[in-house]
């Protein structure tokens, strides 16, 4: 009987131990990320009140930690219904408008998609969630190098990321499925048009930084591009590099002015 009651205590004491050790492993999970609830409750408020209806897209949104693509100091309001700087002057767009143009841009698995304006790397690791061909262009080599970084060390190393000149797209890596311009840019630069497959999707900003900007999605129909929706927004604008200019040939020096010698008759 004695040798019973002992088994039964140890029985009851490993279960003891088990459930205090899964707690530990549940709040040292919530403790690694204090943001879950406050990240649910941006997709619930700001996302599928309004209409964001891409289930997959409200999953990515839900995962990745958005606070980690923003200054330290700001991490507190990463989760906010407003933009936010990210420094060199750029920003990271507020989640509504990041998940409007994932879901605009209709990112299916498999799809080949290139980003131009890399900024913190926020975007791109949304469109990883979506499928294992992102491409991004970032033309600050600071921003470039940090968002390359975070991304890694985040388990995002499908992106692919490179400093450059976004005007030009990334023809080694062309056609694209879908294209989404950050930036605001006063017309569709030509080398996007030209990298994007038929059927593919182009989301961009178009306007002057200070006038009016317009959110467009764009489909590539028998080589030409259809508008199908709009939105008003403002983004910071799509830098193009200063084109280097040529320096002007060296023209030979003059000779000198000629003169009459001593004593030569004038004429």
């Amino acid at each position: 009987m004695q040798k019973i009651r002992r088994q039964i205590w140890i029985t009851l004491l490993g279960g003891v131990v088990l459930l205090a050790g899964l707690g530990i492993r549940v709040a040292g999970t919530r403790a690694m990320d204090s943001f879950q609830d406050a990240r649910q409750a941006m997709v619930a408020r700001q996302l599928q009140r309004r209409d964001i209806t891409d289930p997959r897209i409200l999953v990515a949104m839900g995962k990745v930690p958005r606070h980690r693509f923003v200054p330290p100091d700001l991490a507190a309001y990463a989760y906010g219904d407003h933009p936010l700087p990210i420094g060199e002057g750029q920003t990271i767009s507020q989640p509504y408008i990041v998940a409007l143009m994932t879901q605009w841009a209709e990112v299916a698995p498999g799809n080949k998609v290139l980003e131009v304006g890399t900024g913190s790397g926020y975007q791109a690791a949304v469109l990883a969630e979506l499928t294992d061909q992102v491409f991004s262009i970032e033309l600050r080599p600071v921003l470039a190098r940090q968002a390359a970084v975070r991304l890694k060390d985040l388990g995002y190393d499908r992106v692919q990321v490179k400093c450059g000149d976004g005007y030009q797209g990334w023809p080694a890596a062309a056609p694209f499925d879908a294209i989404l311009v950050t930036a605001a840019a006063p017309r569709v630069p030509p080398a996007l048009e030209a990298q994007l497959k038929e059927g593919g999707r182009l989301v961009i900003p178009l306007g002057t930084p200070y006038g009016v900007q317009t959110l467009v999605r764009w489909r590539k129909t028998q080589g030409k591009l259809v508008e199908e929706a709009t939105l008003p927004v403002r983004f910071v604008t799509l830098v193009q590099p200063p084109v280097l200019k040529a320096a002007p040939e060296k023209k030979p020096p003059a000779p000198p002015p000629t003169s009459p010698l001593p004593g030569a008759p004038s004429r």
